[in-house]
């Protein structure tokens, strides 16, 4: 299922405003979607039994290299990080009260490379400046949200990550062996806590890219994220569990 047909399940989504007036070290569309599931969780406020309200409307704020390059991308790419919020919302079990809305803004003070995000929660209303609006759809029946399993594809096999730690390369004693001479014998650790997968690498001879950059220190994962190590190509996913466990 996409991320836009999460929308039929009871949220909409509305991009409000996506300019507000108006890199070379440039803030990626990546770390603002990586950015806003870590703003959600901060900003959850549990407000009864099974009940975390999140917040629904972000601001992101870019320097002026940064605001410029915003522009090219538009409100399609607004839509999409709205879609991120959703997705994110509904894997993690949280409450909305009104419609998911993003701003790019410009901020004079901030650095290229540089950017911030501002939250609140509001409740939905129609008014103008208004656009990319879906009507809500009538509330789907109670049911628990959709649990997504990490998993890594590789070389044509599919690993679940059910441990908090996995330790990837070409020993023996790895927990996922690696057969390429290009991978050190302790490579890349993936870990997961709280709902986040980061990879680290080991210290290895050759170094581990994820989505085509060198990882130094600890990288978090998002749906899609390749790494390279050697001559290998490993595809991090993260897909709806099974009842039985498996994805």
């Amino acid at each position: 299922m996409g991320l836009l047909d999460k929308v039929e399940r009871g949220i909409e989504k509305a991009v409000r405003g996506v300019f507000s007036t108006g890199s070379r070290a440039q803030v990626e569309p990546v770390e603002i979607a990586s950015r806003l599931r870590r703003e959600v969780d901060n900003k959850a406020l549990t407000i009864a039994a099974g009940r975390t309200l999140a917040p629904n409307v972000f601001d992101v704020q870019l320097s002026d290299d940064d605001f410029r390059r915003a522009q090219d991308w538009g409100t399609p790419l607004a839509e999409e990080l709205c879609d991120v919020v959703i997705n994110h919302v509904r894997s993690q079990g949280y409450t909305l009260q009104g419609s998911v809305r993003i701003s790019f803004r410009r901020a004079e003070e901030l650095r290229a490379g540089d950017f911030e995000i501002v939250s609140s929660t509001e409740k939905s209303k129609a008014g103008p400046g208004v656009s990319s609006a879906r009507p809500n759809m009538p509330a789907a029946p109670s049911r628990p949200p959709v649990r997504l399993q990490p998993v890594l594809d590789i070389d044509g096999q599919r690993y679940s990550l059910n441990a908090p730690s996995i330790v990837l390369g070409r020993s023996s004693e790895a927990d996922i062996l690696i057969d390429d001479t290009g991978v050190s014998r302790r490579h890349l650790e993936i870990r997961t806590a709280s709902g986040v997968t980061s990879a680290v690498d080991l210290g290895s001879t050759n170094g581990s890219y994820v989505n085509g950059h060198k990882l130094a220190g600890s990288t978090e994962l998002t749906d899609g994220s390749t790494i390279t190590m050697g001559r290998t190509k490993i595809i991090f996913r993260l897909l709806p569990a099974n009842p039985g466990g498996r994805p």
